[in-house]
């Protein structure tokens, strides 16, 4: 074999061990960036539950939070009467007081979570009891109503640039609804709080 063939093989060995590391490297850096996305994920991950876990730190002394419909009820019953949307004199320190619970929280996650990109949504909605009234949508979404502004006369207020709050009336529909006997239960406040998440500091 002559030296120029030798030189050849010997140069191509050599070059293929250089590009053979080269690729080892490109191989490790590239799981090693894999890896670190995969933890920044999970942290992610992890602190998107913690979001959406806090919205249920809600007072059990005036919410039950219904795990399979991913909403709160109110513990009290409030009645209204037939066909009527107006608050009665009885219930309103008490929904007073849920409404500052609500405020609370919002306030407190609002501080919580300042570096975070993240907002709210409240949505408060009405139900009505399914009887011969012919207008049970519009009754519930005004029910509903009344709730927000029994509230906003009161200073209960949330911060529009932090908190979107809406206002709904499902009528006769919707899950978990009471029937039968129980049926008049139905006239009740449903409460969903809805974190919007952004972008999330890990």
């Amino acid at each position: 074999m002559s030296k120029k063939t030798n030189f050849f093989w010997a140069s191509y060995a050599d070059l293929m061990t250089s590009l053979f590391f080269i690729m080892l490297v490109l191989f490790v850096l590239a799981v090693s960036m894999m890896k670190k996305k995969a933890i920044a994920n999970e942290r992610e991950l992890d602190k998107i539950k913690e979001i959406q876990n806090s919205v249920k730190e809600l007072d059990a002394k005036y919410f039950s939070y219904q795990d399979e419909y991913k909403r709160f009820t109110l513990k009290e019953q409030i009645q209204f009467d037939p066909a009527k949307s107006d608050i009665k004199e009885k219930y309103k320190k008490y929904l007073l007081d849920v409404g500052e619970n609500i405020e609370a929280l919002i306030t407190r996650l609002q501080t919580q979570y300042k570096k975070n990109d993240i907002k709210y949504m409240i949505i408060i909605e009405g139900m009505a009891s399914n009887d011969l009234y012919k207008d049970n949508d519009g009754l519930s979404y005004r029910r509903a109503l009344s709730l927000l502004k029994l509230w906003e006369n009161n200073n209960i207020k949330f911060d529009s640039n932090f908190c979107e709050l809406q206002v709904a009336g499902s009528g006769t529909r919707g899950v978990g609804r009471y029937t039968g006997k129980s049926e008049r239960k139905n006239q009740q406040f449903l409460i969903q709080i809805i974190p919007k998440i952004g972008k999330i500091d890990n």
